[in-house]
């Protein structure tokens, strides 16, 4: 979603702080990287996911070798789901949290501080402006 505020235009975006970085209190590290990175927090919800809701918001995955240990690990604890705003905010979101191999991602990056797998990565981050709307629509009316 792309709205208009005084100065310019911004952009919404949709990321969820994954179980394994809830348990492992990361959070505040989490949320101070998005906000000094330049993103605002518009909405923010802890969730813990049942199994249906794992598989609805991951149906893109559906089949894929990954599948089962994902819903495990999105089952498995609480999640912070979170719309964020600010110029950009899909590609600055993505930046900030790097490739989805921690072992790939830049130095600094969010899945490179906090990730320990591909799976169990610390984040998720929408990769555009329509998945960001749909994704947020599944936690927040």
């Amino acid at each position: 979603m792309v709205i208009a505020v005084r100065g310019g235009m911004k952009e919404r975006t949709f990321c969820i702080i994954k179980p394994d970085a809830v348990l492992d209190r990361l959070v505040g590290k989490i949320i101070d990287a998005l906000l000094e990175g330049g993103l605002d927090i518009v909405q923010m919800r802890l969730v813990w996911l049942d199994r249906g809701a794992a598989e609805r918001f991951y149906e893109a995955h559906r089949g894929k070798p990954f599948w089962e240990d994902l819903m495990a690990l999105m089952t498995s604890g609480p999640i912070i789901a979170i719309v964020l705003e600010g110029e950009d905010a899909v590609a600055r979101l993505r930046r900030l949290a790097g490739a989805t191999n921690p072992r790939e991602a830049a130095r600094g990056t969010l899945r490179r501080r906090f990730g320990t797998s591909t799976t169990r990565n610390a984040v998720h981050a929408a990769d555009s402006l329509g998945s960001a709307a749909v994704e947020a629509s599944q936690f927040f009316c």
